[in-house]
C-alpha cells in the first residue's frame, strides 16, 4: 500500500535509516531532511450527567452508526483537556468540565494514543453535532455494549464504572491482551 506524502525535501525522497536512527524513515537523499511519522493523539471524555453517560452515534466512518464517547484527533496548539472539551461540543453539543485523567490507551497497530478523561456535564443539554446521528444519555444498564464503535470506548466506559465516585486511582491503560478488531 502506497501513501502520498508531502515533505520539505530538495531532492529524491527515499526510505532509509538516517544516521543516528534505528529504523527506516522517509528522507531526502540530497539535504537529509527526515519526515517523521508519529502516532496521533486522540482526546476523549466520558461525560456524565446525574449518573448517566453521554454517548453519540457516529454519522461518519469508520464505524458509522455505532456509539462512541466524544473523541477525536487533537489539534495543533491545543491541550489534550481542551481537545476533550471541544470534542464533547462538536460531537454531542455538550458543555463539560474535565474531572481527571481516566486512561491512556496505546493502539500501536494503527498509530493512535487515546487520552481519556472523566468529565461532568455542566447541564443536561446535548444534541447531535455534525459528525453524529444522535446523542443520548444512558443509564449503565442501558449502554448499547454490542453497538460500541471501538474497543477503546468499551475500555473507557468499563474503567469509568470501576472508579465512579473515586479520586484515588492511577490512570488505566489498554488491556494487556487487547485485540484491535472492527
Amino acid at each position: 500500500m502506497s501513501t502520498a506524502v508531502s515533505i520539505s525535501a530538495k531532492g529524491p525522497v527515499l526510505e532509509r535509516v538516517p544516521e543516528g536512527d534505528d529504523r527506516p524513515r522517509l528522507s531526502c537523499a540530497e539535504c537529509g531532511f527526515v519526515h517523521y511519522v508519529n502516532p496521533r493523539i486522540i482526546a476523549a471524555a466520558v461525560p456524565v450527567w446525574q449518573g448517566r453517560v453521554l454517548l453519540a452515534r457516529r454519522a461518519i466512518n469508520p464505524r458509522k452508526e455505532f456509539w462512541t464517547i466524544p473523541a477525536g484527533f487533537l489539534e495543533v496548539g491545543e491541550t489534550v483537556e481542551a481537545g476533550a472539551v471541544r470534542e464533547a461540543w462538536e460531537e454531542a453539543r455538550a458543555r463539560i468540565c474535565v474531572d481527571g485523567l481516566l486512561g491512556i490507551y496505546n493502539i500501536a497497530a494503527i498509530g493512535q494514543v487515546y487520552i481519556v478523561y472523566r468529565a461532568r456535564m455542566l447541564s443536561a443539554d446535548h444534541a447531535p453535532g455534525p459528525e453524529s446521528l444522535e446523542a443520548r444519555l444512558f443509564a449503565w444498564d442501558e449502554v448499547p455494549w454490542r453497538e460500541l464503535a471501538f474497543p477503546s470506548v468499551r475500555w473507557a466506559l468499563e474503567h469509568y464504572r470501576q472508579v465512579e465516585g473515586r479520586r484515588d486511582f492511577a490512570p488505566f491503560t489498554e488491556p494487556a491482551e487487547m485485540h484491535w478488531s472492527r
